[in-house]
């Protein structure tokens, strides 16, 4: 079973004034126990599937004309857009990056389940090398000290600071 699980759970009309109405389908995405929501129009749809016929044979997609905007058609199209997804994830073992990135999903080089940890097999030494994945991420360096603007300071830093610089000083 893939990691990648995928549904369309509902859609929506968007009204403008500039161009015709148009549908925005909700895609839930489950990977490792993590679940976040895109929005896409039907365009996007048809635009990755241009491009994945590059690199793979994706399954068929929903037509692009749709004579009325009634929800039943719309559901038979959130439907069928929902299983070309599922369909893209199910017959593919590596899901392709332009797959990834339409359902926003950050994406590692791909290791082979059977040799994330390394092999037993001692006669290959392609298959006794570890390899090694990022496990932690910081959206800024962890060992700056804060900016003057945060609502709290970095007790930690400010307590080795002054146990280094001032030990014999008792806290307040």
């Amino acid at each position: 079973m893939h990691p990648v699980r995928v549904s369309i759970p509902s859609f929506r009309s968007e009204n403008s004034s500039v161009e015709k109405g148009y549908t925005v389908f909700k895609i839930d995405v489950l990977m490792n126990g993590r679940q976040h929501a895109v929005e896409k129009r039907y365009s996007e749809f048809h635009a990755l599937h241009k491009m994945l016929k590059k690199t793979i044979k994706p399954p068929e997609i929903p037509s692009k004309h749709v004579r009325n905007w009634v929800p039943k058609v719309l559901e038979q199209r959130r439907h069928g857009l929902e299983l070309y997804l599922q369909t893209i994830i199910m017959e593919n073992e590596v899901l392709p990056k332009i797959f990834l990135d339409f359902l926003n999903i950050r994406h590692f080089p791909s290791v082979p389940k059977t040799e994330s940890c390394g092999s037993f097999d001692t006669e290959s030494l392609e298959s006794s090398k570890l390899s090694h994945q990022p496990v932690m991420l910081f959206l800024r360096d962890p060992y700056l000290l804060p900016a003057g603007h945060d609502e709290f300071s970095n007790v930690v830093i400010e307590g080795v600071v002054h146990g280094v610089y001032y030990p014999d000083l008792q806290p307040r």
